[in-house]
């Protein structure tokens, strides 16, 4: 006899039961994430659109930002510090600047000297792992507050790494309180002291092309030097993480081949830190680029704005100079500066597309023959018969 179709309502009792299973975890699933959802609302979301409106208006910090007093401004505050016209616009291409220059010696080496550190450690040679572990991570969980204060220490005119250098006949400067750039010095050295006629004018941001020139002051270099100390640590922890989940037949595979040990850390083990090695860099990049504390406690800027960064600065034109518009503009810049740099670093440490190897088809069989008949085969990717995995 002919089958009859089943209608809706004559449906299997399974699939009813089914459906309301998923549909009762579904709803159970939206009750266990709403109390999450409510408390990122209301202490992220809510606070970054009250932030974006500030950037956009005249708040100057009293009653509420969005009172009737509070006239919109558009993007006047933007304009103002990406103009590099007054001091607010001059002052955060100082800030760029020296920020600049604090990233790009601090990302590189810390990840460099945290690498070294979990690749000597790792070894199983080396006694006593735990120990050198627990010394090279400590700096990191002390207070940076703490540690900013013995560096001022270390690092005054009289203090112990001026000492250490009078042993090797070398003046060391009074480094908080030195303003000069460190390229400018070794500018001095070959006899340029003075900007060229053609680096005098206000350039990118309202810096001259010989101020962009003038590297790191020698403050902010002992700011380079104790970001490097403090944070080598934490990210050789991730480093040794992604060491001890490679497998140890991979590295007896090279070795079987007949790599070196050097060849071995370039073709096979870096390559496979390459995810850790995206972290590294991403979190790197956005606490080099959020520098705060230790500015705050050591030089507020100083010397001559030398160590002037852009969180500080947001920092002080809405506490101090009572700008909230421009503190919140600043500090947006900064959010797009370090969105822009992530995803540049994304698209330079993508996983590359590696040649597949074109599949053998047996002797007499047709390239255009299908798949399903050969088993093991593919079907061809294109006219020329490529395999593609």
């Amino acid at each position: 006899m002919p089958s009859t179709p089943t209608t809706a309502a004559e449906a299997p009792p399974s699939r009813v039961k089914r459906g309301d299973i998923r549909g009762r975890q579904g709803l159970a699933g939206w009750l266990f994430i709403t109390p999450v959802v409510l408390i990122l609302g209301l202490f992220l979301v809510v606070p970054v659109i009250m932030a974006a409106w500030v950037s956009l208006s005249d708040w100057t910090g009293r009653g509420s930002p969005f009172s009737a007093s509070v006239s919109f401004v558009g993007f006047e505050n933007y304009s103002g510090i990406l103009g590099g016209e007054g001091l607010i616009g001059r002052d955060f291409g100082t800030a760029i600047r020296n920020n600049l220059y604090y990233v790009l010696l601090v990302v590189p080496l810390q990840t460099a000297l945290a690498l070294f550190l979990a690749v000597m450690v790792n070894r199983q040679i080396l006694k006593g792992r735990g120990f050198f572990r627990t010394a090279f991570y400590f700096p990191s969980v002390t207070s940076s507050v703490a540690i900013t204060v013995l560096w001022l220490f270390l690092f005054s005119a009289t203090g112990v790494i001026n000492k250490v250098l009078s042993f090797f006949a070398i003046e060391g400067p009074n480094w908080f309180q030195d303003p000069r750039g460190v390229l400018h010095i070794l500018f001095g050295l070959v006899g340029v002291d003075q900007a060229p006629a053609g680096l005098r004018a206000p350039g990118f941001l309202g810096i001259s092309g010989w101020d962009w020139l003038a590297g790191p002051s020698v403050a902010m270099s002992a700011f380079v030097l104790m970001a490097i100390f403090t944070t080598s640590g934490t990210f050789m922890l991730l480093f040794i993480a992604a060491l001890q989940n490679i497998s140890g037949e991979v590295q007896e595979a090279a070795m079987v081949d007949g790599a070196t040990g050097w060849q071995r850390f370039w073709a096979v083990t870096l390559p496979m830190l390459r995810p850790t090695l995206f972290t590294v860099l991403t979190l790197g990049l956005i606490g080099t680029w959020q520098v705060f504390d230790q500015i705050y406690t050591g030089t507020q800027g100083g010397p001559a704005k030398t160590t002037l960064t852009p969180a500080y600065l947001s920092f002080n034109a809405a506490f101090v100079d009572q700008q909230w518009g421009v503190g919140a503009a600043i500090a947006f810049v900064l959010f797009a500066i370090i969105v822009v740099l992530t995803l540049l670093q994304r698209w330079a440490l993508r996983e590359r597309d590696v040649p597949r190897r074109r599949r053998m088809v047996p002797a007499g069989v047709s390239a255009g023959s299908s798949a399903a008949a050969i088993p093991g085969t593919a079907a061809p990717a294109d006219e020329e018969g490529e395999q593609r995995r």
